[in-house]
């Protein structure tokens, strides 16, 4: 590849393995043109398409504070990156120019914002190589989008940042970003969802890299309102992928809101119980007796585990005068024999023949 082609710009010299970029393609009048091309990704090929132009001018040195970050709002602050950017500036010098557009009387970065953020570290690195690109507001945010993206760097957040803004700011429809992105509509649809749709705590778990992408996408499922407490739940059960997802069918499947009590206090019992899985009662350590009772006390706390959640969220409000007329002796009855099993437990650990 020739030297100054538009990909060495951001240090991406090469597209995948064996690829090599195309050569400018000539203008009308001939002549070839230094264009920055926004690699395209489609089911049967890659390709390349044009966004914008670099202009005629050779790189820029710029001074640091002559260099805005308006666009950074687009991009995640990596610290351990920008660190090791800085020890690779302090080692080698700037090995590739960042890339910059004119906004008015300021340049503002387009790519290269962890050289950026490594250079202003350096007390010795006052200036910054750039190179200059004719970029409206569509475009340069596309560009942010396809630089970072041939070097397999953006991630989810980033590009749902990238499409929101397109949508909202440049009032420009899904299907246009699509286009203009080279993506599916639906791929589109779901980064506008994974940033549009999630409450204040999942968006800042997710910035930070407490919640991945994969279960953000399942959280976005969830009314924002009661996303807070279901991650509440993944923290204190350490939920995995799959778990998760069943969470959140069967919360979105229940009729109740004791029903979500329990889902949310007992979240693999609930899941296993909807599966029809029966958890193991054999426990190799204790004899036939013993067997006998931990499957007796399971069985008990798993019933009135869920009566727990019934009578503290007035489930009985749904019950009829009759009901509850018919139903007083036996409550009165549960009420006596808990208070005994109770009091009996209690005194277990130091009941005789205890080793």
């Amino acid at each position: 590849m020739r030297a100054g082609a538009p990909w060495s710009a951001s240090g991406n010299e090469n597209v995948g393995r064996g690829m090599s970029l195309p050569e400018p393609a000539p203008d009308e009048t001939g002549k070839a043109t230094d264009n920055l091309d926004i690699l395209i990704h489609t089911r049967c090929e890659l390709r390349f398409e044009t966004v914008l132009r670099w202009t005629n001018q050779d790189q820029l040195p710029l001074k640091r504070e002559e260099i805005g970050e308006s666009y950074g709002r687009y991009r995640l602050h990596l610290p351990e990156a920008e660190r090791a950017m800085a020890r690779s500036l302090q080692r080698y010098g700037q090995l590739a120019p960042v890339v910059v557009c004119r906004r008015q009387e300021r340049y503002e970065l387009i790519d290269g914002f962890k050289r950026l953020s490594a250079a202003r570290t350096l007390p010795t690195m006052t200036e910054l190589s750039a190179r200059l690109v004719e970029a409206d507001e569509r475009a340069a945010k596309a560009a942010i989008y396809g630089l970072n993206r041939a070097g397999g760097r953006t991630r989810e957040l980033e590009e749902a940042w990238i499409i929101q803004a397109l949508v909202r700011e440049d009032s420009m429809s899904q299907v246009e970003v699509a286009e203009l992105l080279g993506r599916h509509k639906s791929w589109v649809c779901r980064r506008l969802a994974l940033i549009e749709r999630l409450g204040p705590k999942a968006k800042d778990e997710l910035r930070v890299g407490l919640l991945s992408p994969t279960a953000a996408r399942q959280m976005v499922r969830l009314p924002q309102g009661n996303q807070a407490e279901v991650l509440d739940v993944i923290r204190r059960e350490a939920l995995s992928g799959p778990e998760l997802a069943g969470v959140v069918d069967l919360w979105l499947a229940c009729a109740s809101r004791p029903q979500r009590e329990y889902l949310l206090a007992h979240p693999r019992e609930a899941l296993a119980q909807s599966q029809g899985i029966v958890a193991a009662v054999r426990d190799p350590r204790l004899s036939e007796a013993g067997n006998r009772v931990w499957k007796r006390v399971g069985l008990l706390l798993d019933v009135l585990g869920q009566m727990e959640v019934w009578l503290a969220h007035q489930g009985r409000a749904q019950l009829t005068p009759e009901d509850r007329l018919l139903l007083a002796p036996r409550f009165q009855k549960l009420a006596r024999d808990a208070e005994s099993v109770a009091g009996l437990s209690r005194d277990f650990p130091n009941s005789p023949g205890q080793p």
